[in-house]
Protein backbone atom coordinates (compact mmCIF):
# COMPACT_ATOMS: atom_id res chain seq x y z
CA UNK A 1 0.00 0.00 0.00
CA UNK A 2 1.60 3.27 -1.10
CA UNK A 3 0.59 5.93 0.99
CA UNK A 4 0.30 10.05 0.44
CA UNK A 5 -1.13 13.20 0.09
CA UNK A 6 -3.48 14.16 -2.89
CA UNK A 7 -5.49 16.95 -4.06
CA UNK A 8 -9.23 16.13 -4.19
CA UNK A 9 -10.05 19.26 -5.84
CA UNK A 10 -9.59 22.01 -3.05
CA UNK A 11 -9.17 19.57 -0.79
CA UNK A 12 -5.63 17.72 1.11
CA UNK A 13 -6.32 14.16 1.20
CA UNK A 14 -4.83 11.22 3.07
CA UNK A 15 -5.26 8.40 1.27
CA UNK A 16 -3.58 5.30 1.06
CA UNK A 17 -3.45 2.62 -2.41
CA UNK A 18 -2.30 -0.46 -3.28
CA UNK A 19 -2.50 0.59 -6.88
CA UNK A 20 -2.41 -3.24 -8.62
CA UNK A 21 -6.09 -4.74 -9.73
CA UNK A 22 -7.90 -4.75 -12.39
CA UNK A 23 -11.14 -4.03 -10.34
CA UNK A 24 -10.74 -1.54 -7.76
CA UNK A 25 -12.58 -1.35 -4.18
CA UNK A 26 -12.49 2.25 -2.16
CA UNK A 27 -13.36 1.53 1.22
CA UNK A 28 -14.50 5.01 3.39
CA UNK A 29 -14.43 4.97 7.00
CA UNK A 30 -17.12 5.44 9.90
CA UNK A 31 -17.28 8.24 12.16
CA UNK A 32 -15.12 8.70 14.89
CA UNK A 33 -12.33 6.23 12.76
CA UNK A 34 -9.49 7.50 10.13
CA UNK A 35 -8.64 4.99 7.12
CA UNK A 36 -6.38 2.88 10.00
CA UNK A 37 -9.49 1.12 10.77
CA UNK A 38 -9.11 -0.93 7.32
CA UNK A 39 -5.19 -2.12 8.28
CA UNK A 40 -5.83 -5.57 9.17
CA UNK A 41 -8.66 -5.95 6.59
CA UNK A 42 -7.17 -4.92 3.62
CA UNK A 43 -5.32 -7.82 3.29
CA UNK A 44 -7.78 -9.93 2.96
CA UNK A 45 -8.78 -7.84 -0.44
CA UNK A 46 -5.78 -6.36 -2.41
CA UNK A 47 -4.61 -10.02 -3.68
CA UNK A 48 -7.53 -9.92 -5.98
CA UNK A 49 -8.89 -6.15 -6.49
CA UNK A 50 -6.90 -2.84 -6.27
CA UNK A 51 -7.65 -1.31 -3.02
CA UNK A 52 -7.93 2.11 -1.54
CA UNK A 53 -8.79 3.75 1.87
CA UNK A 54 -8.84 7.64 2.66
CA UNK A 55 -9.43 9.44 6.21
CA UNK A 56 -12.41 11.47 4.81
CA UNK A 57 -12.44 15.42 5.77
CA UNK A 58 -12.14 16.12 9.48
CA UNK A 59 -11.27 12.72 10.22
CA UNK A 60 -7.65 10.75 10.46
CA UNK A 61 -4.92 13.41 9.13
CA UNK A 62 -6.95 15.04 5.99
CA UNK A 63 -7.69 18.68 6.75
CA UNK A 64 -11.33 20.49 8.27
CA UNK A 65 -13.04 22.21 6.20
CA UNK A 66 -15.60 24.58 7.88
CA UNK A 67 -18.30 24.04 10.49
CA UNK A 68 -20.20 21.74 8.95
CA UNK A 69 -18.55 18.43 6.59
CA UNK A 70 -21.99 17.66 4.01
CA UNK A 71 -22.23 14.64 2.41
CA UNK A 72 -22.48 16.19 -0.85
CA UNK A 73 -19.23 17.93 -0.16
CA UNK A 74 -17.48 14.53 1.15
CA UNK A 75 -19.02 12.88 -1.55
CA UNK A 76 -17.17 15.48 -4.42
CA UNK A 77 -14.08 15.37 -2.14
CA UNK A 78 -14.25 11.46 -2.70
CA UNK A 79 -15.14 11.74 -6.33
CA UNK A 80 -12.16 14.29 -7.40
CA UNK A 81 -9.91 11.65 -5.51
CA UNK A 82 -11.38 8.73 -7.74
CA UNK A 83 -10.94 10.79 -10.62
CA UNK A 84 -7.27 11.77 -9.31
CA UNK A 85 -6.20 8.47 -8.83
CA UNK A 86 -7.09 7.81 -12.24
CA UNK A 87 -9.92 5.51 -11.27
CA UNK A 88 -12.78 5.02 -14.53
CA UNK A 89 -14.65 3.19 -12.08
CA UNK A 90 -14.66 1.34 -8.96
CA UNK A 91 -16.80 -0.70 -6.21
CA UNK A 92 -17.88 2.12 -3.64
CA UNK A 93 -17.53 0.38 0.55
CA UNK A 94 -19.07 2.53 3.07
CA UNK A 95 -19.10 2.02 6.50
CA UNK A 96 -22.06 3.63 8.70
CA UNK A 97 -21.28 7.41 8.31
CA UNK A 98 -18.79 6.25 5.18
CA UNK A 99 -22.08 4.67 3.44
CA UNK A 100 -23.88 7.96 3.97
CA UNK A 101 -21.14 9.34 2.05
CA UNK A 102 -21.51 6.55 -0.41
CA UNK A 103 -24.91 7.32 -1.11
CA UNK A 104 -24.19 10.74 -1.65
CA UNK A 105 -21.25 9.97 -4.74
CA UNK A 106 -23.86 7.47 -6.23
CA UNK A 107 -26.58 10.35 -6.33
CA UNK A 108 -24.30 12.71 -7.68
CA UNK A 109 -21.28 10.83 -9.37
CA UNK A 110 -23.04 7.16 -10.61
CA UNK A 111 -20.68 6.84 -13.58
CA UNK A 112 -18.04 6.59 -11.58
CA UNK A 113 -19.43 2.93 -9.54
CA UNK A 114 -19.32 -0.14 -10.42
CA UNK A 115 -21.17 -0.40 -7.30
CA UNK A 116 -21.99 0.40 -3.61
CA UNK A 117 -21.94 -1.07 -0.59
CA UNK A 118 -23.73 -0.25 2.64
CA UNK A 119 -21.93 -2.01 5.01
CA UNK A 120 -23.71 -1.24 8.64
CA UNK A 121 -25.32 1.57 7.32
CA UNK A 122 -28.64 3.37 5.67
CA UNK A 123 -30.03 5.13 3.35
CA UNK A 124 -32.64 6.48 6.21
CA UNK A 125 -32.13 9.98 7.76
CA UNK A 126 -31.47 10.49 10.76
CA UNK A 127 -34.64 10.64 13.61
CA UNK A 128 -34.87 13.85 15.71
CA UNK A 129 -33.95 11.16 18.70
CA UNK A 130 -30.84 10.12 16.33
CA UNK A 131 -30.08 14.24 15.51
CA UNK A 132 -30.88 15.14 19.25
CA UNK A 133 -28.10 12.47 20.52
CA UNK A 134 -25.93 14.10 17.54
CA UNK A 135 -26.38 17.38 18.82
CA UNK A 136 -25.35 16.47 22.49
CA UNK A 137 -22.13 14.81 21.05
CA UNK A 138 -21.40 18.23 19.28
CA UNK A 139 -21.73 20.02 22.63
CA UNK A 140 -19.53 17.66 24.67
CA UNK A 141 -17.11 17.89 22.38
CA UNK A 142 -16.92 21.70 22.54
CA UNK A 143 -17.08 21.01 26.26
CA UNK A 144 -13.68 19.63 26.00
CA UNK A 145 -15.51 16.31 27.32
CA UNK A 146 -14.41 14.06 24.00
CA UNK A 147 -13.18 11.43 25.96
CA UNK A 148 -16.56 10.79 27.19
CA UNK A 149 -17.35 9.40 23.78
CA UNK A 150 -13.96 7.39 23.59
CA UNK A 151 -15.13 5.64 26.52
CA UNK A 152 -18.69 4.62 25.07
CA UNK A 153 -18.62 4.82 21.56
CA UNK A 154 -15.60 1.93 20.56
CA UNK A 155 -16.95 -1.05 22.38
CA UNK A 156 -20.62 -0.01 21.31
CA UNK A 157 -20.23 -0.87 18.01
CA UNK A 158 -19.07 -5.12 18.24
CA UNK A 159 -21.73 -7.00 19.35
CA UNK A 160 -21.36 -7.89 23.10
CA UNK A 161 -19.93 -11.40 22.72
CA UNK A 162 -17.14 -10.16 20.69
CA UNK A 163 -15.89 -7.60 22.62
CA UNK A 164 -13.16 -9.60 25.09
CA UNK A 165 -11.85 -11.47 21.74
CA UNK A 166 -11.61 -7.45 20.32
CA UNK A 167 -10.15 -5.78 23.13
CA UNK A 168 -6.78 -4.37 20.97
CA UNK A 169 -9.49 -3.47 17.91
CA UNK A 170 -11.29 -1.52 20.78
CA UNK A 171 -7.98 0.13 21.96
CA UNK A 172 -7.52 0.75 18.58
CA UNK A 173 -10.98 2.73 18.05
CA UNK A 174 -10.06 4.40 21.09
CA UNK A 175 -7.09 6.48 19.96
CA UNK A 176 -8.30 7.19 16.85
CA UNK A 177 -10.82 9.33 19.05
CA UNK A 178 -8.52 11.26 20.73
CA UNK A 179 -6.37 12.06 17.62
CA UNK A 180 -9.43 13.52 16.07
CA UNK A 181 -9.88 17.02 15.66
CA UNK A 182 -12.34 18.10 17.81
CA UNK A 183 -13.47 20.73 15.24
CA UNK A 184 -13.64 17.94 12.59
CA UNK A 185 -15.93 15.69 14.63
CA UNK A 186 -18.16 18.82 15.24
CA UNK A 187 -18.25 19.47 10.76
CA UNK A 188 -19.12 15.79 10.15
CA UNK A 189 -21.93 15.83 13.06
CA UNK A 190 -23.30 18.66 11.54
CA UNK A 191 -23.18 16.87 7.81
CA UNK A 192 -24.60 13.45 9.58
CA UNK A 193 -27.98 15.42 11.35
CA UNK A 194 -28.55 17.69 7.93
CA UNK A 195 -28.17 14.68 5.65
CA UNK A 196 -31.16 13.82 3.49
CA UNK A 197 -33.40 10.62 2.88
CA UNK A 198 -31.81 8.63 0.24
CA UNK A 199 -33.97 5.56 -0.23
CA UNK A 200 -35.72 6.90 -3.44
CA UNK A 201 -32.49 7.30 -5.48
CA UNK A 202 -31.18 4.37 -4.01
CA UNK A 203 -34.27 2.45 -5.59
CA UNK A 204 -33.82 4.19 -8.64
CA UNK A 205 -30.47 4.15 -9.25
CA UNK A 206 -28.97 2.03 -11.69
CA UNK A 207 -25.58 1.21 -9.83
CA UNK A 208 -25.92 -2.47 -8.45
CA UNK A 209 -26.00 -2.20 -4.45
CA UNK A 210 -25.26 -4.15 -1.58
CA UNK A 211 -26.19 -4.33 2.11
CA UNK A 212 -24.06 -6.44 4.57
CA UNK A 213 -25.62 -5.84 8.09
CA UNK A 214 -24.88 -7.77 11.51
CA UNK A 215 -27.10 -9.25 13.23
CA UNK A 216 -26.49 -8.01 16.33
CA UNK A 217 -25.69 -4.29 15.67
CA UNK A 218 -26.83 -2.33 18.40
CA UNK A 219 -26.72 1.04 16.20
CA UNK A 220 -29.09 -0.36 13.29
CA UNK A 221 -31.03 -2.93 15.64
CA UNK A 222 -31.99 -6.10 13.35
CA UNK A 223 -35.76 -5.57 12.75
CA UNK A 224 -34.67 -1.66 11.71
CA UNK A 225 -32.43 -3.25 9.03
CA UNK A 226 -35.06 -6.28 7.93
CA UNK A 227 -37.31 -3.55 6.79
CA UNK A 228 -34.62 -1.61 5.34
CA UNK A 229 -34.00 -5.01 3.03
CA UNK A 230 -37.57 -5.22 2.50
CA UNK A 231 -38.32 -1.67 1.19
CA UNK A 232 -34.75 -2.50 -1.18
CA UNK A 233 -35.28 -5.44 -2.85
CA UNK A 234 -33.42 -4.57 -5.67
CA UNK A 235 -30.09 -4.71 -3.28
CA UNK A 236 -28.22 -8.09 -2.83
CA UNK A 237 -27.93 -8.61 1.01
CA UNK A 238 -25.31 -10.54 3.51
CA UNK A 239 -26.31 -10.92 6.85
CA UNK A 240 -22.95 -11.46 9.11
CA UNK A 241 -24.83 -13.46 11.66
CA UNK A 242 -22.16 -13.08 14.71
CA UNK A 243 -21.33 -9.40 14.28
CA UNK A 244 -22.21 -5.79 15.86
CA UNK A 245 -21.28 -2.75 14.07
CA UNK A 246 -18.42 -3.80 12.97
CA UNK A 247 -18.96 -6.53 10.76
CA UNK A 248 -15.40 -5.71 8.97
CA UNK A 249 -13.47 -6.27 12.03
CA UNK A 250 -15.61 -9.18 13.66
CA UNK A 251 -16.15 -11.22 10.75
CA UNK A 252 -13.42 -10.46 8.20
CA UNK A 253 -13.61 -13.55 6.18
CA UNK A 254 -17.40 -13.22 5.43
CA UNK A 255 -17.47 -9.50 5.04
CA UNK A 256 -14.60 -9.62 2.36
CA UNK A 257 -16.19 -12.72 0.20
CA UNK A 258 -19.30 -10.89 0.14
CA UNK A 259 -17.34 -8.12 -0.98
CA UNK A 260 -15.22 -10.04 -3.78
CA UNK A 261 -18.24 -11.97 -4.89
CA UNK A 262 -19.99 -8.64 -5.26
CA UNK A 263 -17.21 -6.83 -7.66
CA UNK A 264 -16.66 -9.56 -9.60
CA UNK A 265 -20.24 -10.57 -10.18
CA UNK A 266 -21.31 -10.35 -14.15
CA UNK A 267 -23.07 -6.90 -14.51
Amino acid sequence: MIEKFIMAGPTALHICDSQKGDRCIVLLHGYLESMLVWEDFVPYLYKEVRVVTLDLPGHGISVVQGEKHSMEFLADTVAEAIRALGISRCTLVGHSMGGYVALAVCERHPELLDGVVLLSSTPNPDSPEKAENRRREIALVKAGKKELLARVAPAAGFAEENRDRMKDSIEDLTEQVFITEDDGIVALLNGMIDRKDQNTMLRETKVPVLFILGRKDNYIPVEVAEKMVADHPEARVVWLENSGHMGFLEEPEATAQALLDFVKAPR
